[in-house]
């Protein structure tokens, strides 16, 4: 029986290590209270699983100095090159210890057996939450070029708007369409879909979790009075992006501690959208992107003439909307904007 309980004792302490790394990137580097509280959860399951077990027993039978598995390592594992790397070893060392786990309790403690079960079941949706965030942050931060299209600011179809932005340059796409039924909305919403499915861009909903949850969107904008981001990704698919609007610094720290994706600062500059409030200045946002490690989208009355005025405060992604919504021809208006931003940042 004593290889049984070392054979626990080392898978225990490597689900907890690995939870350990687990939480810590959520916590610390993706901000995510949601990871983080799952990964809590799962540690406390694992320390109720272990007081059901012989602990005296386990951890007499340690026997690190003679276990010959500590001279023993893979060419891999002392690389680690991104933190998609530390986390996704983690995951997978997590799941593979809480399968040794289940199948020698079937020996030693089979009333909990179905406890393990279930705590590698939700240790596959820790990980599939932890890698499609940090997948999400990787390919968000490359974006340069944001563009809100809405119908009532079409001079054409919203259909002929989209293709425009999209072969103009857009990297991301986001439907604020403001006001209208959620039968329309969610008819837009889904042909928006289709088009940057089928273009490879990304795709956001502006305020509304369950519409784009409802066609598969990338994620959601989330203004200062919409819902808190935690409930918001409680809508929406594993992965998915959370945008904040924010107007202060007090406003840019809170959204990164809630678990933004990515922070829109503005209105940068004086802009006619209803409800923008006044223009902050470039001012905020090098504030902004000097404190805050989240990629920061300048929004509000930008355009060609005034990119590199955010280039020089360290911007590297604006949004727009009337620039080119309400240019007679959006692709040409979306092409110039997507030249000088990558002018400026060159």
């Amino acid at each position: 029986m004593k290889e049984i309980y070392r054979i626990l004792d080392a898978n225990f302490n490597r689900a907890r290590e690995a939870l350990r790394v687990a939480e810590d990137c959520g916590r610390f580097a993706l901000n995510d209270p949601a990871i983080t509280a799952i990964a809590k959860y799962l540690r406390s399951d694992l320390q109720q699983i272990l007081e059901a077990m012989p602990a005296d027993e386990l951890i007499a039978s340690r026997d690190t100095p003679g276990d010959i598995g500590t001279e023993l390592t893979s060419p891999t594992e002392p690389t680690r090159h991104t933190l998609d790397d530390v986390a996704i070893a983690a995951c997978k060392r997590l799941t593979e210890a809480l399968r040794t786990i289940e199948e020698y309790s079937k020996i030693l403690a089979p009333d909990r057996v179905i406890d393990v079960e279930r705590m590698r079941y939700d240790s596959y949706t820790l990980e599939q939450r932890l890698v499609g965030r940090l997948m999400v942050v990787r390919r968000f931060a490359e974006v340069k070029l944001y563009v809100l299209v809405s119908s009532s600011q079409c001079t054409g179809s919203l259909r002929e708007l989209v293709r425009g932005v999209i072969a103009g340059g857009a990297d991301v796409v986001q439907l604020r369409e403001k006001p209208t039924n959620d039968k329309q909305l969610l008819a837009m919403a889904a042909q928006v879909r289709d088009m940057t499915d089928e273009t490879g861009r990304l795709f956001i909903v502006n305020d509304r979790p369950d519409i784009a949850a409802i066609v598969g969107a990338d994620g959601v904008h989330l203004g200062q009075s919409d819902l808190p981001i935690a409930e918001a990704r409680r809508l929406l698919r594993p992965g998915a992006i959370v945008g904040r609007s924010t107007h202060s610094i007090a406003q840019v720290t809170a959204a990164a501690n809630e678990g933004a994706d990515y922070i829109a600062v503005g209105p940068i500059f004086e802009t006619t959208t209803k409800d923008a409030g006044p223009a902050v200045g470039v001012e905020l946002l090098k504030e902004a992107v000097e404190i805050c490690p989240l990629p920061i989208v300048a929004v509000g009355g930008i355009n060609a003439d005034n990119i590199a005025q955010i280039k020089a405060s360290g911007g590297k992604c604006v949004a727009v909307s009337s620039a080119v919504c309400s240019a007679d021809n959006p692709q040409a208006a979306t092409r110039t904007l997507a030249t000088a931003m990558a002018a400026a940042i060159a």
